[in-house]
Formats: C-alpha cells, structure tokens, sequence
C-alpha cells in the first residue's frame, strides 16, 4: 500500500531517537559536566573580553570629556586673567586637577564677606556669565565645597557659625542653592565644607593624612590663610560621584 513508505521512514525516525535516548542515560555525566563547562568557559571568556572592550572604550570617552571640561575652563581662566589686567591683584580662579576629577578653585574673599555665607555680587556674576554654563554644558556630577583658613571665628560670628565647619558648608551650600536657582538638576550636585582640613599643599594628596601641625604649618603666614580660604567647584570623576553615573550621550 502507499502508506507503508511513510510508515517506514517515521518507523526509522523513532528507532534513531531511542538508540540516541540510550546514549544519553550511558553516558558518563562528569564527561557531560566537562562538556557544558568548556562550552561555557568559552562563551564566558568571550562575553568578558567584550565585556572589557566596551568598558574600557567608556572610560577613553569619560576620560576624553573630562580633559574637555579642563581645557575650557583654562579657556576661561584665561579669559578671566585678560579681563583683569589693567586691575591690581590675581585673578580669583584657577584650575586644578586631582584624583577626583577637574577642579575649579575660587578666592574665599573674592566669593564670601568676613564671616558671611552670603555670595559676593562678583561670584555671581561669574557663576552666571561663566560657570553654570560649563556645568550645563557637561555630563559629570558637581561637588561644590567650602574651605577656611586655621583662625578660629570671632565670638560675633560664633553665634551663626560656632566653627568653620559650620560657615565652610554654609558657604558650599550657598553656592549649590545659586546654581540650582539657574537650571543646574540638583541631583547632579554635592554640597560640602571642609572647614580648614584640605589646605592649599595638602588638597592633591588625598591619601596622605593631615594632622593639627600640617594644617596650622600651611597656613602660617596671611598670604596661605589667603589662599585657603576658598570655594572649590570640581568635576568629578564617576569613581567619585555619590549616585550612579549615567552617561549622557548629548
């Protein structure tokens, strides 16, 4: 009959399942675990090497982005320094670097009156005109931090500030409001204050522990208490920022 054709060949079909069934149940299973795991292995080591590729391509376009932000504030600085040639002093800022990212250092005096946490007319002018744009323009997070000299606040500030802990943070905290106050997303911004522990000479050396003698060492004549005292907004680098970094490909 037509049929038996057919019949045949599924007949065959069911007979090659079954002897593969057999092989299967008699096969040795540590052979078979060596078997998944060389397969996995392999898949594994791949998936890792791209895996490395590709974080390793992310930390080249941070990194690129980061020397970006420092090239344009030099740009800035510089601009700034022409604007105040013809005036008697230094210019207020000044760009830095550390492990921590780009950092941009403004004069206390500049920013703050004596003992005041009030932002001087001059800082936001130049927060305004000059700094809140490179945050904008930028995909890091923001830490803006307070920093005093080693004297201890006359009795007629101590009320509002019973140390410079109090008024460093004020400062920083002063500083993120204004920035906020112009668009800035506040998650992208850390305000802090560390009072006269990071002085000038000691900021870049992150690792190395201050005791009471370095900081009264580096600020032992008015022109270091001068440059201690001062506002430092720096760009960090995603190993430093206090949410998860997302990158922004704008």
């Amino acid at each position: 009959p037509g049929w038996f054709g057919t019949f045949a060949d599924m007949m065959t079909l069911l007979f090659a399942f079954f002897v593969l069934l057999a092989a299967l149940s008699t096969m040795d299973p540590v052979k078979i675990m060596e078997m998944a795991n060389s397969t996995g292995k392999s898949l594994g080591s791949k998936i890792k090497k791209e895996g490395a590729a590709e974080l390793e391509g992310k930390f080249d376009k941070v990194a690129t982005k980061l020397s970006q932000v420092k090239a344009s504030l030099d740009e800035m600085v510089e601009k700034i320094e022409a604007e105040m040639k013809d005036s008697k002093g230094d210019p207020p800022v000044e760009v830095t670097t550390s492990s921590k990212g780009v950092t941009l250092e403004i004069s206390g005096d500049f920013s703050f009156g004596s003992g005041s946490a009030g932002i001087s007319p001059g800082l936001k002018k130049l927060l305004s005109e000059k700094i809140v744009p490179e945050i904008k323009n930028s995909i890091f997070q923001i830490e803006i931090a307070g920093h005093t000299d080693s004297d201890v606040l006359p009795k007629a500030y101590q009320k509002r500030f019973p140390s410079n802990w109090e008024l460093s943070t004020a400062r920083g905290s002063a500083v993120v409001r204004n920035v906020i106050d112009q668009g800035v997303d506040p998650t992208r911004l850390v305000a802090a204050g560390y009072a006269d522990w990071v002085p000038r000479g000691q900021a870049q050396n992150l690792t190395q522990q201050v005791d009471r003698n370095t900081v009264l060492e580096l600020n032992d004549t008015p022109e270091k208490k001068g440059r201690n005292r001062r506002i430092e907004i720096t760009f960090l680098k995603p190993s430093h920022h206090s949410t998860s970094y997302v990158e922004s490909d704008g």
